[in-house]
């Protein structure tokens, strides 16, 4: 063989080995990610993060944070970026930074709950970062993944009061669609938490999502009323929560479960 033909050849060798290392890489995933692909064990649950709503007040969920820590599991409510009303997708990069960090720390897994629009952050996530493969749960409350007509209203007649955030809650919004297409109810168990009081989610059942497991809090406990910023505070609701991120079946809490779930929270 020639010297040139050698070379070429060598050169052939390095490139299959690196192109070799690299999709070695992406399937086993980096350290502390689990494998491209793989899905969270059920019975190992790990951190939790909770995604705050438009606006970003993290105030709500603190409170259902500690009834969380208080079962023994971290858990973390997010500080979105700027005043949480900007574009969703700079949202999207503040979950993904934490649950990198908390699976870089050891966590199996992670748990995630989305209050209002940090539920449409979460869907945009598991649809954009693989979230499937790192999320072992997800619980959302009140979240708009259909949109809200109070948005549409906001930017038909004030469009100047409606900023970035408001109008990616358009029903028929790129976002929406993008979260509908990903098929993100599907992906990972998921339970949607809404009531039919809501009066910033309209109408209520934009909770809903193909795939996912879904209830009001009026179907579990007829005659209830809460609001929509009641939600993380709500003791049916943060006994359905608790309930949701244990190791046990995810299933849709009923009637039967009203009393029991409203001791719990």
């Amino acid at each position: 063989m020639s010297p040139r033909r050698r070379v070429l050849v060598a050169v052939l060798v390095l490139v299959l080995v690196v192109v070799g290392v690299v999709v070695g890489i992406r399937v086993a995933g980096g350290p502390g990610e689990p494998a491209a692909g793989s899905r969270p064990a059920q019975d190992r649950p790990g951190t939790v993060l909770l995604v705050p709503g438009y606006g970003g007040s993290r105030t709500s969920l603190l409170a259902l944070a500690r009834r969380i820590e208080a079962t023994g599991r971290q858990a973390q409510v997010l500080t979105l970026v700027g005043d949480g009303t900007g574009d969703l997708s700079a949202q999207v990069t503040v979950l993904n930074a934490a649950v990198d960090a908390a699976l870089a720390a050891g966590a199996p897994s992670v748990d995630v709950v989305g209050y209002s629009a940090g539920g449409v952050v979460t869907g945009l996530w598991l649809a954009r970062d693989d979230g499937a493969s790192r999320a072992r749960r997800v619980v959302t409350l009140g979240a708009p993944l259909h949109g809200t007509t109070l948005a549409t209203a906001g930017v038909s007649l004030a469009p100047d009061a409606c900023p970035t955030a408001c109008r990616q809650l358009v029903p028929g919004s790129p976002e929406l669609t993008e979260i509908e297409k990903a098929d993100v109810g599907s992906q990972v168990p998921w339970l949607s938490l809404w009531t039919t009081d809501d009066d910033t989610v309209t109408p209520p059942d934009s909770a809903r999502l193909a795939g996912a497991l879904d209830t009001s809090v009026q179907a579990v406990c007829p005659g209830a009323r809460v609001t929509h910023s009641g939600l993380p505070t709500d003791p049916v609701v943060t006994g359905a929560v608790l309930r949701a991120l244990g190791t046990g079946p995810l299933t849709v809490p009923g009637p039967a479960d009203c009393a029991t779930l409203r001791a719990a929270g």
